[in-house]
């Protein structure tokens, strides 16, 4: 007699007192869970990205308000400007604004001069900031560089000087102003001042490659 060993496969038992609806239930409840996990998640997805759009249209208002205050200001200073100078032989009589500086091989844009006071022997770039700090001195000094090499037809020719104004000046960019030959300018309510330069100033001219 051939004996053959056989194996039981059983079936689990639920736990005691739980039938296979209370289980069936049990599976819905979680997938109707995770459904509503997954719709809270694209919802909250979804407001970040509205507030993501509401900063940078926030971001532009303020970035164009920054230029509206920047353009008023520049109004602000060129408004008979050269009369600041009158106790200055420079005899400035009339103002620019937004000279452009161009590379004389390319013909590409490469420095821009907010204002510039003129008269037939003298001209002066003027730099206007909102907030005038050390950065903008040290650039001003680069782009006076820029206009000597590539002087605009009005400058061409004449003597050079620099002034940068600001709504606001720091005492760091002041005092590297003074240091640069630059005069400063500075609102103060609702007149532009020309600030007193420190005991031994002399204006820088920029005159030495500035040549007909």
């Amino acid at each position: 007699m051939i004996e053959t060993n056989t194996q039981e496969t059983s079936i689990p038992d639920y736990p005691k007192g739980i039938t296979f609806e209370q289980v069936w239930a049990a599976m819905k409840e979680t997938d109707r869970r995770m459904k509503e996990t997954d719709r809270q998640m694209k919802e909250t997805d979804r407001q970040m990205k509205e507030t993501d759009r509401q900063m940078k249209e926030m971001s532009k208002h303020i970035g164009g308000l920054g230029n509206s205050i920047g353009e008023l200001i520049e109004t602000l200073v060129a408004a008979r400007l050269w009369e600041k100078f009158s106790a200055y032989p420079y005899g400035f009589n009339r103002a620019y604004r937004r000279v452009q500086v161009f590379d004389d091989t390319s013909s590409r844009e490469i420095a821009e001069i907010d204002i510039l006071l003129y008269n037939t022997e003298w001209v002066m770039a003027v730099e206007v900031k909102r907030e005038l700090n050390i950065s903008d001195v040290e650039y001003h000094i680069k782009r006076m560089e820029r206009i000597c090499k590539h002087p605009p037809p009005m400058v061409l020719g004449k003597k050079l000087l620099g002034a940068m104004a600001g709504g606001t000046v720091s005492p760091a960019a002041r005092e590297l102003a003074f240091q640069s030959g630059f005069f400063v300018l500075e609102l103060r309510g609702e007149s532009v001042d020309l600030l007193p330069p420190p005991e031994g100033f002399s204006a820088r001219e920029w005159s030495g490659v500035v040549t007909d």
